[in-house]
């Protein structure tokens, strides 16, 4: 999907640790990176429809703020089971690229503060490092605050 929409990007891979508590820490631990530049793929429902938000791996997704970044009253995150038969993806290497489903796609604004960031391309330890904007521009992705305040 990636090459399709000509986006520059490299891949990186990593052992991954399936006993992992938050597999988005272990990913920027793993990779020699800050937590800020790793982000987790997150699979929700805002009003019962699919979105897909992607966020820094050190952080928490405010279902408010989900919401409202759709047009929607409320936000849940996905069951593990529906996210992995909407994406053809496993949890853990849920990537926004190339998901068998299109979905909406919120990113949060605070990853554009970087020149290059890593997200999952796919597969458990494997991730791709790429500029926020053109993943927001593959994606047609909105950029959003999605972050729950500390």
């Amino acid at each position: 999907m990636l090459a399709k929409h000509a986006v520059t990007f490299t891949v990186h891979t990593y052992a991954y640790d399936p006993d992992a508590q938050r597999t988005g820490l272990q990913a920027a631990e793993a990779l020699g990176e800050h937590p800020s530049r790793v982000l987790k793929t997150l699979m929700a429902e805002v009003d019962g429809k699919p979105v897909c938000a992607i966020v820094p791996s050190d952080a928490e997704v405010s279902m408010k703020k989900l919401a409202a970044a759709f047009g929607g009253k409320s936000a849940q995150m996905m069951k593990p089971a529906d996210a992995e038969r909407l994406t053809g993806y496993k949890v853990g290497g849920i990537s926004p690229f190339g998901q068998m489903r299109k979905v909406p796609v919120a990113l949060e604004t605070s990853a554009l503060a970087h020149d290059l960031v890593f997200i999952n391309g796919g597969q458990r330890g494997l991730q791709v490092r790429l500029s926020p904007h053109d993943a927001m521009a593959a994606l047609d992705a909105v950029s959003a605050a999605l972050i729950a305040d500390a």
